[in-house]
């Protein structure tokens, strides 16, 4: 058994392998650019929004009150009335993501500790690279990914945005993996 203290170093240089990688991702290789369209007559429609200065928060339309109006006559016209949709609504005071950027470091630190967590109490100190790479890298993969998929099986999310998502966190999930393989103590 590995203590996670021991293994601090590779779930700080995990988290910043992820951190530069995940910008890279995101600024440079642009494949994410159309995982959100473009609503029609956007500034109609903030517009209209702004009037209502709705708060921060999730929203979902149309809401029934309880599940006995979901089976409402009322209710269900709404439904084929339309529109159907989520919404989330962000405050926005600037254009910084620095909120966001140092959430996301802490997420990445947060799956490392989960990764040594894993790897520590299945493979010894001084076993091979392989081993370590496998659990700690399916670990991260599990944190990362997985629990992405119930963002189009719950919330209509596109899954081909989901599944972009993922192989992002497959591509965290080997940097991590190598990374404790390769600082993985000897004994």
């Amino acid at each position: 058994m590995v203590p996670i203290l021991s293994l601090w170093l590779p779930i700080l240089l995990s988290a910043v392998a992820v951190f530069i990688i995940s910008s890279i991702i995101h600024m440079a290789l642009g494949y994410h650019a159309n995982d959100y369209k473009e609503l029609p007559a956007e500034k109609d429609i903030m517009d209209d929004l702004r009037k209502y200065n709705i708060p921060e928060g999730d929203y979902h339309f149309p809401r029934p009150k309880n599940m006995k109006e979901m089976s409402s006559q009322e209710f269900i016209e709404k439904l084929k009335k339309g529109p159907v949709g989520l919404m989330t609504i962000k405050k926005r005071e600037s254009s910084s993501m620095a909120k966001e950027l140092s959430l996301w470091f802490i997420y990445s630190i947060i799956v490392g500790i989960f990764a040594a967590y894993v790897a520590g109490r299945a493979v010894d100190p001084g076993d091979g690279y392989l081993a370590v790479f496998r659990f700690a890298g399916v670990t991260a993969f599990a944190g990362y990914s997985l629990a992405l998929l119930q963002n189009s099986i719950w919330f209509n999310k596109s899954w081909s945005a989901t599944i972009k998502s993922m192989l992002d966190g497959l591509i965290y999930a080997l940097f991590t993996g190598g990374i404790f393989g390769w600082l993985w103590p000897t004994m």
